[in-house]
């Protein structure tokens, strides 16, 4: 059995010690806080309404959970459905608005509770409490309906409906404030509750609560739909990360795949040794120097050194006398003339340049045409003398 490696082995060990802290953690982490105020079917805290989900699928109701845009709603048989609208989370209400109204036009009811769920029902008309409610306010019965009848409710209040609508039955009052109420829209109805409390959990233990909610959704043929889409519920994954920054993401997390593959196929194809200069190369001391005199400013030393090999040519190639040389520039101009017949006009000016550059500060720029001038002079005067002792070697052959 082959045996595993040192880094395979503290892989294995850093893994083990995980499983070990999940599932500790598991057994002995505190119970989580009952923070979620989230009405939904999943919730199984204080204000959650799972109980309620159960307790219908007990009664008998046949009951779902409704995930999708309320479009879609155009499918079902509205006349025998009830929607449940409990504390919406604010999203695209004019769409959700929409579908829900041709619910209502085609013969189904809705329960709806809380402001948001509130501002997708057609003829909304509601306001601030009259009263600053700090406890439950128990409520009072109004009329004869199903909803009157379930007796006092103990829920808050931070919203009431104004009663302003001809159609509009007040079936539950705290105060002045109208908290339960129902009305006709289109063909189906409309149940509205200020908050969702009776509903809940908590609520349900409540007698009247469970009357008001049972008289609320209807008969035993009605089925029973909690609208888990409002509260972010999704059919799928991808549904559910609409909206979030991980759709923002998605190129971000292309680029880096790119990227990754890029890398990795980079590294695993064929590597190349990078060509290297010879550290004795004559060219990498001549890139080393002119680095050296490029970083020190020194133009005056490539100028002088321009002006030494002109010296030096006419001195050691031309024969002009050293004591002529160093005479004027106008001298040396002149011997040149008459030895080689050279009269470049620019001969005078480029030995007077060469000899200020020690005084004067030429740009890189003008000490490069200052040295490509001299040494073009030093090449046509080499031109003429070989050209001179071509001709002295034609005529002794003549002789």
């Amino acid at each position: 059995m082959k045996r595993l490696s040192g880094d395979a082995r503290i892989l294995l060990w850093v893994a083990v010690a995980v499983m070990i802290v999940i599932v500790v953690g598991a057994f002995l982490a505190p119970a989580r806080e009952d923070s979620d105020s989230t009405p939904s079917t999943y919730n199984s805290g204080t204000h959650g309404a799972k109980a309620a989900w159960l307790l219908l699928s007990g009664l008998g109701y046949r009951t779902d959970r409704w995930e999708r845009p309320a479009k879609e709603l155009s499918g079902l048989d509205a006349a025998h459905t009830t929607l449940i609208l409990a504390d919406a989370y604010p999203l695209d209400l004019l769409k959700e608005k929409v579908g829900i109204g041709d619910f209502l036009d085609r013969g189904g009811r809705v329960l709806a509770t809380g402001a948001v769920s509130t501002s997708m029902l057609p003829e909304a008309n509601i306001a601030a409490p009259n009263h600053i409610y700090s406890e439950l306010c128990y409520t009072t019965p109004e009329g004869l309906s199903a909803m009157a009848r379930a007796g006092r409710v103990g829920m808050p209040v931070p919203i009431r409906w104004k009663p302003d609508g001809v159609r509009l039955h007040v079936d539950q009052n705290c105060g002045d404030d109208a908290v339960v109420v129902h009305y006709a829209s289109g063909k189906g109805e409309v149940v509205w509750w200020s908050s969702s409390a009776p509903l809940s959990n908590r609520g349900l233990k409540e007698d009247a609560s469970l009357k008001l909610f049972l008289a609320s959704i209807g008969g035993h043929d009605r089925t029973i739909l909690f609208d888990e889409y409002i509260h972010g519920a999704r059919p799928d994954l991808w549904a559910t990360v609409t909206g979030t920054p991980v759709r923002a993401l998605e190129w971000q997390l292309a680029a880096v795949a790119v990227l990754l593959i890029v890398s990795f196929g980079r590294r695993s194809g064929p590597l190349r040794a990078l060509v290297r200069t010879p550290r004795t190369s004559p060219l990498e001391f001549a890139e080393s120097m002119g680095d050296l005199y490029r970083k020190a400013g020194a133009v005056n030393v490539a100028t002088g050194c321009a002006e030494r090999r002109l010296m030096q040519f006419l001195e050691h190639e031309g024969g002009i006398p050293r004591e002529t040389l160093r005479s004027s520039p106008e001298t040396i101009a002149q011997a040149v003339a008459d030895r080689f017949r050279y009269d470049s006009p620019d001969f005078v000016d480029d030995l007077k340049a060469a000899q200020q550059a020690e005084f004067t500060k030429y740009s890189a720029r003008s000490g490069l045409k200052l040295v490509t001038r001299i040494d073009g002079h030093i090449s046509r005067l080499a031109e003429l003398m070989r050209h001179s002792q071509q001709v002295q070697k034609m005529e002794r052959l003549r002789e």
